[in-house]
């Protein structure tokens, strides 16, 4: 039988996540939860689901469920999965996982007390082109990379559809960096330490909208992580990371279209790693929707064979951790070294 899964904020980007929740394998969502009626009754049309609530307590008591997917504002998170916790229901929690580390290292514990699973839903991992870039670097063909840029310079106005972030005083590194922050690990590893700068150049905004981070990871690899939302381009390439990889033996390049390029002694091989086009999805967001169904497909597949998910809750702190020595190193312009 399908698991049973209630999704709790029916705000923007959660209606990727109903989406998804229609083309995963093995759950459905049977309950949705919002404190604005209006938002509740169109998911609740749209996606054909009866049983919807205003409180997540409520949604919890009434409903029989095998999962919560968090799709909130991280503020309300921490209250959120602990109270999922202490009704023994396993959660998959939007990024960011928290306003601080401190909450989400709360949340971690709660949940390893309850013997529960838990899933931060980093979705930049299970992009398509990132598991094509992963692939190639198992491959082994370029040896242990000891350099790569991860990039993600854009335009585009997020403020449109998501105008609260003009609000918050930590912005690009919290909102976006996060993801990219957590590509360096997927791809190089663990680090070691971090020196990160920042700057706000639109008008009427809090906090930083462009950041540059240099990594040290254990091993010796470095990598520069840089995030803009003020770059002007043409193209614009949105919503796209570009990736460079040097290697002893070789490099791989993830260029605009998806183009990744590996160079190796055995000659140079391009192929076009771009993702699918759902049936749901429209461009240029269709590479952020499949990677939505990837990781809820992936959440769900973990739930059904009791395996840990990737990034679980306490996986995804040693990214939360890079974010907090970002910040630091931007306001003391000191190299911030990270615990072991």
């Amino acid at each position: 039988m399908a698991l049973r899964g209630g999704l709790i904020g029916c705000g923007f980007f959660a209606q990727n996540h109903l989406h998804a929740w229609g083309d995963v394998d093995g759950a459905d969502i049977v309950a949705v939860c919002d404190r604005d009626d209006s938002r509740l009754k169109e998911a609740g049309d749209r996606f054909g689901i009866s049983e919807r609530f205003n409180d997540a307590e409520a949604m919890l008591a009434q409903t029989d469920l095998d999962f919560v997917d968090i799709a909130t504002t991280m503020e309300t998170h921490r209250a959120l999965a602990e109270l999922c916790a202490r009704l023994g229901v396993p959660v998959i929690c939007q990024k960011p996982f928290a306003p601080t580390i401190d909450e989400a290292r709360a949340i971690v514990s709660t949940f390893a007390e309850a013997r529960l699973p838990l899933m931060v839903h980093e979705n930049f991992r299970w992009q398509t082109p990132m598991l094509a870039v992963r692939a190639a670097l198992d491959s082994g063909r370029i040896g242990d990379p000891f350099f790569a840029r991860i990039s993600w310079r854009t335009g585009f106005d997020v403020f449109a559809n998501q105008p609260y972030l003009a609000e918050v005083e930590r912005l690009i590194i919290l909102d976006l960096g996060i993801h990219l922050l957590d590509v360096s690990r997927f791809l190089l590893g663990e680090v070691e330490s971090l020196v990160a700068q920042v700057s706000r150049t639109r008008q009427g905004i809090r906090g930083e909208d462009s950041a540059t981070m240099l990594l040290k990871h254990v091993g010796g690899a470095t990598s520069v992580v840089d995030c803009s939302y003020a770059a002007r381009r043409d193209p614009d390439y949105f919503p796209e990371t570009l990736i460079e990889i040097d290697g002893p033996t070789g490099s791989i390049r993830l260029d605009p279209a998806f183009k990744l390029t590996v160079h190796w002694p055995g000659g140079t091989e391009t192929t076009e790693v771009g993702p699918r086009l759902l049936d749901w999805a429209s461009p240029p967001w269709h590479m952020v929707q499949e990677s939505v169904f990837n990781t809820q497909q992936h959440w769900a597949d973990c739930l059904r064979n009791s395996e840990a998910p990737s990034p679980s809750g306490a996986d995804n702190l040693r990214t939360m951790a890079l974010v907090e020595a970002a910040y630091d190193s931007a306001r003391t312009g000191d190299v911030v070294r990270l615990a072991d």
